[in-house]
């Protein structure tokens, strides 16, 4: 595959938006692209949307979580491997849907998500100070925000 000269050309984005992410069968995902030749590869999570058809609210400790998967599997992998990460935002499933979660309710978890990455991982540290960012009193992950 790799003299077709595809991997010089491309980087593959492997997606997953799942809380409990399946990190060893991502490593091993990225050992086959490499042996297929292609040095990078890009990871895309989501910071809203892609729970649910109709949702209207944002539950950031799913999202957390699976920017948390992502950090395992960015630890467990080749260092130069990663290229970027790409955080979406659903605003429907299909062109025929209707919107969900718009981006007022998701800020607090784009946040959330960003400072994860950021720092490596979530504590209460990186909690205050995205409270602080946002000048929220009490930021909720695992329970919808009010």
């Amino acid at each position: 595959f790799s003299e077709s000269g595809v991997p010089q050309l491309v980087q593959p984005m492997i997606w997953d938006y799942a809380a409990d992410l399946d990190v060893e069968g991502k490593v091993h995902l990225i050992e086959k692209y490499r042996r297929c030749g292609f040095s990078k590869v890009w990871f895309a999570s989501a910071f809203k949307g892609a729970t649910g058809v109709n949702q209207s609210l944002t539950l950031i400790g799913h999202h957390l979580k699976n920017h948390l998967q992502w950090l395992k599997v960015a630890s467990n992998s080749p260092a130069d491997v990663l290229e970027g990460i790409a955080l979406t935002g659903w605003q429907r499933y299909d062109h025929f849907s209707v919107l969900c979660e718009l981006l007022p309710v998701a800020i607090p978890s784009l946040a959330v998500c960003l400072q994860a990455l950021k720092n490596g991982g979530y504590s209460e540290e990186v909690k205050e100070n995205v409270e602080k960012l946002l000048g929220m009193p009490n930021l909720e992950t695992e329970t919808f925000m009010r």
